[in-house]
């Protein structure tokens, strides 16, 4: 009899190892640093934005969370690398509306976008700028539309990379205006940047956590937020419709995501932290100086993210497919 009760007791404790498991692997769950991949260059928007939540989720989650700058083809290296990664929780890949949306039209990934990733939040979004260099003798968006016909074999701007949103945008930007220039791909806006500031370059499109200091520190000129209203880090840069270019709307969101196969425990844990940090408002102070707003509540779901970057891929793949944009 006893030595049946003790069968009985076993297979009972046993049938209940899957379900304490997620639980017990949670409990565990972080037990050492884990790395956020930041597919761009350190000093570049997603390195700034992805440093304040790293701090911010690192001090909810009980563990260091370290960034990884891989630049590269556009970002693709670096997100193949989160790809890759194993899905145990230590590794997550922080990236924009190019990382995760265009590069799928632009390069022959070795990765599906859709399919490869487990999305975790949608984290913030921010409005493009166009920013000229110093010494460009323009002073306004419609003075610097004019020296670009006159200046159309001389002129270049900046970009991140092929495919990426200075890219995407400035030939929108050609198409409204009629206007023609070079474009200099880097790797990272952090180093197109740094050119425009030197006089490299003539001008960049950009994300405003990444122009707004230079902006400030009168190191750059700005003609215009690419946003129906101005940016409040920015009050004296006019939006694109009061410069003279109406309906030029553009701007980049970031999200979160961690490999394929990830548990669900762990997502909903990392999901959780994004969100608490992203209500403080020391976070939400820090992302306003960078020109990001924060989506409503409702947004920030696992699933929320997954089905935006779907409707997203599905609006622009065709675009940017139509206008032959290739990757190296």
């Amino acid at each position: 009899m006893e030595s049946r009760r003790r069968a009985l007791f076993g297979l009972a404790a046993s049938a209940a190892l899957p379900l304490l498991a997620p639980a017990a692997r949670a409990q565990a769950w972080p037990s050492r640093p884990i790395s956020m991949i930041v597919p761009a260059s350190a000093g570049g928007p997603t390195d700034a934005i992805g440093r304040v939540l790293a701090e911010a989720m690192g001090a909810r989650l009980g563990q260091t969370v370290l960034i990884d700058n891989v630049a590269g083809a556009g970002g693709s290296i670096g997100v193949g690398k989160v790809a890759r990664a194993a899905p145990d929780g230590y590794t997550l890949g922080i990236g924009q509306w190019s990382h995760y949306v265009l590069n799928g039209a632009t390069y022959a990934l070795q990765y599906d976008l859709l399919k490869d990733f487990a999305p975790i939040a949608l984290l913030a979004n921010g409005p493009l700028l166009l920013v000229v260099r110093k010494t460009l003798p323009v002073n306004n968006l419609k003075e610097l539309i004019a020296w670009l016909k006159a200046n159309a074999d001389k002129a270049s701007a900046g970009t991140g990379g092929i495919g990426a949103p200075g890219h995407i945008s400035g030939i929108f930007f050609q198409k409204m205006t009629d206007t023609h220039f070079a474009f200099v791909p880097y790797r990272g806006t952090a180093p197109a940047l740094r050119d425009l500031m030197a006089g490299q370059i003539d001008l960049m499109i950009d994300q405003a956590s990444n122009v707004v200091p230079q902006i400030q520190a009168g190191t750059i000129k700005a003609f215009a937020v690419l946003s129906a209203s101005r940016l409040p880090s920015t009050p004296d840069v006019p939006t694109v419709d009061e410069a003279g270019l109406p309906g030029l709307h553009l701007s980049v969101w970031h999200g979160l995501w961690a490999p394929r196969a990830t548990p669900g425990d762990i997502i909903a844990r990392v999901n959780a932290a994004a969100v608490a940090a992203l209500a403080d408002p020391k976070t939400r102070d820090r992302l306003a100086a960078l020109g990001q707003g924060i989506p409503p509540a409702d947004q920030l779901t696992p699933q929320a993210l997954g089905a935006f970057q779907k409707a997203e891929i599905d609006k622009w793949w065709p675009i940017v497919k139509a206008a032959g944009i290739k990757g190296d």
